[in-house]
Order: structure tokens, then sequence, then C-alpha cells
């Protein structure tokens, strides 16, 4: 990018957001990223006769087994209505929670109220908390901005691996590019050497028991075992709003504030980390989605930033909290936090291998579909 300070006509973003570019019109590459999803997932009849065609293959599959999809739950509003869908549509899935200590009060009792309501199985993965601690510890001290991804690896390969202990092919995760956005790869890489690598960095220690998702992992559940990742709710045309009011009405779910704050330690590392450390404000991707897809105006959304997303009470909170419950000192914290920021790029990950393997994992994939 030049010097030159620039927003995107359309969304909210600006020239400050990592590996932005603007075309002619002065609309930024996320809103065509966007665009491009729109016509991959298209929403109305033609959204339906696709959902409608997966649905019949999910439920082919999983006729001869218990359960014919995974849905990952996290007491949130994007999980909790990708339940209730997979429910309504007539699938037959098997819930998850990948506990890792950090859950509100509010998620625990939000899980218990929805799965209950819907007839639903929960299945519960507890991490080895001194392990898992350790793991945080050390994200802290790599000083990145993505201090929570050890969470989202875990989450994602717990239900892959539940997924294949069940010979379950289908896992349905509540990701929707409509109202969360496409995430700056700067702001939040993820994988897992990166995890592994930083933990024996920083703990001298290896991993034992966290459900890390490697490199031979990944290929295995995705190209051997044929599982499916489903964001089911990239099928639909609906507001986060509407979502809250359905999910409150019908399942007795109750908000907990924010976008991903149903986990005390996310909450933590969008404010006190991504937003105070290193400026990033996850606001701006999330509002720029509802901008894009007309659930929230460019005026809105523009005023809404103006805030902090955070009180200083809540913020104050939820560090001594979180310095508590990893057995820090306020000196040893203050010590981490004023370290120089960093980014993946500063540790060892699979990036550059991937950047290398694109072509042939897309040429794969094409292939598998074909089989």
């Amino acid at each position: 990018m030049s010097g030159v300070y620039k927003i995107c006509n359309r969304c909210i973003l600006d020239s400050n957001i990592p590996d932005i570019t603007f075309d002619s019109n002065g609309i930024c590459s996320y809103c065509a990223q966007h665009d491009e999803l729109e016509k991959k997932y298209p929403k109305g009849d033609a959204g339906k006769k696709q959902l409608d065609a997966l649905v019949r293959k999910m439920k082919k599959q999983g006729k001869k087994h218990k359960y014919d999809c995974i849905v990952g739950v996290s007491g949130g509003a994007d999980s909790t209505f990708s339940l209730y869908l997979a429910v309504k549509l007539g699938l037959r899935p098997l819930a998850v929670l990948f506990d890792n200590g950090w859950n509100s009060e509010i998620a625990v009792s939000n899980i218990k109220n929805v799965t209950d309501k819907l007839g639903v199985d929960l299945e519960t993965y507890v991490v080895d908390w001194e392990e898992f601690k350790s793991i945080l510890i050390s994200f802290l001290k790599a000083s990145v901005p993505d201090t929570d991804i050890p969470s989202d690896i875990g989450i994602k390969s717990t239900l892959y691996r539940t997924a294949a202990e069940n010979k379950i092919g289908y896992v349905i995760t509540g990701v929707n590019f409509r109202t969360e956005g496409i995430m700056p790869r700067k702001w939040s890489y993820m994988d897992g050497r990166y995890i592994k690598k930083v933990h024996k960095m920083f703990s001298g220690t290896g991993i034992k028991h966290f459900p890390n998702l490697t490199l031979f992992d990944y290929i295995n559940y995705i190209f051997i075992k044929k599982i499916k990742a489903i964001g089911i709710l990239r099928y639909f045309d609906y507001g986060k709003d509407e979502i809250k009011k359905i999910i409150s009405d019908e399942l007795g779910w109750r908000d907990y504030g924010g976008k991903h704050f149903e986990s005390i330690f996310t909450r933590f590392n969008q404010t006190k980390i991504r937003y105070d450390k290193f400026g990033y404000d996850m606001r701006l991707i999330e509002y720029a989605a509802l901008v894009r897809s007309g659930y929230m105006s460019r005026i809105d959304a523009l005023e809404k930033l103006k805030k902090p997303p955070y009180t200083d009470e809540q913020l104050e909170d939820d560090v001594n909290y979180v310095i508590k419950k990893l057995g820090l000192t306020r000196d040893e914290f203050d010590y981490i936090y004023n370290l120089p920021p960093k980014s993946y790029l500063d540790y060892p990950t699979y990036y550059p291998l991937f950047n290398k393997l694109q072509p042939l994992m897309q040429f794969i994939s094409r292939f598998v579909k074909r089989i």
C-alpha cells in the first residue's frame, strides 16, 4: 500500500488493514472476496437447492450410524443456531464441546439448555489444564496477537477426531462470512506446527495431551477419511439479531455481550491483547461483513467503532481473572505484555510449506471429489 489513506467505498475497511487493495471504484479486495463467496454459497432458492442436496448426502452417508453429523458448540449464538438448524433439517447431530476451562457461566448454561431442549447428545472434551495453561503462557510470551489460537486449533482437531471415531463424514460449524467477515492472516494465523514450536520454545517441553492438528492429521481427516466441514449458516439469510431472537425465544439462550465473548480468555485476547497492544479492532472485520450483507448501515458501523469494545472495569476484571487463572503475578504479566509485538512470521509454521503445496492440495481436493 502507498502512504495515502483510503477507506472502502462499500464497507468500512481502510488502508490500515493488512494486504488490502482497492479497485478503480474504491472497493476493497475483502469486498471482492466476499462477492466470490456469495457466488459459491448463494442465498434464496439456489442456496436452498444446494443445502437440500447436501442434507440428503449427509443423511445417506450416516444412515447406518447413530449420528450423521458433528456440530461444535460453544454456547455462542452462531454455534447454537447451527445446532438448531441441523435438528430442523432432520439431521441427527452429535454436539461436541471443547472445554478449555474458560467458558463463562452463561455459555455453560446455554449449552445445557440448548442440547436438552433439542434432545441432542453432548460429548465434551476436557483439556489437560496444566498443559493447556502452559501453552497459553507460551503464546503470551511469544508476543503475538493470536494468543487464543490454541483453542481454535483444539476445537477443530476435537471435532475432526470425534467425527473420525464415530465414522461421521460431516462437521457442521458456525462459520459465516456474511456476519463474521474475512480475517486478515496477520491478525489471526494458526496451524499445528506453530503451536508445537512456540510451546517448545517458551516452555522447554513438548505437547503430550493437547489435541493438536498436525499436517498429517489434516491430510488424514480431509483427504483419507474425507470428513467435510460445512458452514451451514452460509445458506441462510439471517442477521445476528434475528438469530439471537430465535434461539432466545425457542431455546432459552442468553446473550453474553459480544462476539465470541462466551469465552473469558477470548474476550481478554480480543480486548487487552489484540485491541490494546496491537491496535487490531476485531469489530472492524465483523462490522464490515455486516455492512456488505446489508445487516448494518455504514454510518452505524463507523459510529459504533468510535467507542472501545470494552469498559475499563470489565477489562481490568478480565485481566485480573486471567492472571490469577494462569498462575502469573502482575509483574510477570506486565513484563510479558510489554514485550515487543511479533507475528506468526517470527516463528516456525507450516505457512511456507502451505504456499508451496497449495496447487497440489487443490488438485488432490478436486480429485477426491470425483471419486
